[in-house]
């Protein structure tokens, strides 16, 4: 019983973190809210890694074309094959990539553990970075933006690289900062999602990597439960983003707002 508890366990966490990853409501933030509600034990960083990654094989799904067409375009400027405005540009979008996962890797490495510290497992602090989410999510909320992929800058992107980096604080949506970080510079919409999730993946493809040998070291202690969580998280993820694109489209951000503004209050006066 004991054992189909922790299964019951792993997967639930598996579907929660992938389903509030991709919406901009701070996958983060509510495991904290979810843990110390439930009194769930955290399961720790290799859990964390492994989800995450389910989610990004999500993102890669989803976004499986604007990949292999920036790649193939990419290819054909470096090697000279084909060069004209369509590889110039694709190859460009990749440098701003490139350029835009700096802050929060260099961020990240320096300030991991006073974010620790500070945030961490503090569903207070929680519930006042979900308000200050909800905030900027109203903000933008009928903002329609002009700027399309060929209008980037860098300097946009920098400003984009460190809101990513913001949202290493827990209850601080990452998908939610880069998104009002563009909307804010007048991105377009669908500007500003691809790029907020195009930026996901060398920032969790990096945490994977550097967090290889932890997995590895886990031998097969924890093997199913963390197989029916990762299972779970690609799942949730893929649907979850395909939900909030529908969302955003509709200009329904707004709906974001308002339970980041409930679920921050709850939790704070009730935490």
């Amino acid at each position: 019983m004991e054992k189909l508890f922790e299964l019951i366990t792993y997967l639930f966490l598996g579907l929660f973190q992938g389903f509030t990853e991709p919406v901009p409501i701070s996958s983060s933030g509510h495991l904290v809210i979810v843990q110390d509600l439930f009194n769930i034990n955290k399961p720790g960083l290799t859990f964390e890694v492994l989800v995450n990654f389910g989610s990004l094989i999500a993102v890669l799904m989803v976004y499986r074309k604007d990949l292999i067409r920036l790649i193939k375009n990419g290819l054909a400027f470096i090697f000279g094959n084909t060069r004209n405005e369509e590889t110039k540009s694709d190859f460009r979008f990749i440098i701003y990539l490139i350029i835009g996962t700096i802050p929060a890797a260099v961020l990240g490495i320096l300030l991991e553990d006073w974010i620790g510290n500070t945030f961490g497992d503090k569903a207070k602090m929680v519930g006042i970075t979900l308000i200050i989410t909800g905030v900027a999510l109203w903000i933008i909320r009928n903002l329609k933006g002009i700027k399309g992929d060929h209008d980037i800058t860098w300097i946009g992107v920098i400003i984009v690289g460190l809101a990513q980096a913001v949202a290493l604080i827990p209850g601080i949506s990452r998908s939610g900062a880069t998104i009002v970080a563009a909307m804010l510079l007048g991105w377009k919409q669908e500007t500003a999602l691809r790029f907020s999730f195009l930026l996901f993946i060398p920032v969790s493809l990096g945490t994977v990597v550097l967090s290889v040998g932890d997995l590895v070291s886990q031998g097969e202690a924890n093997l199913i439960p963390y197989i029916l969580a990762f299972l779970g998280s690609i799942v949730a993820s893929y649907y979850a983003l395909r939900w909030f694109m529908n969302i955003m489209a509709k200009g329904n951000l707004k709906y974001f707002s308002f339970y980041c503004f409930i679920v921050g209050a709850l939790v704070f006066i009730f935490m």
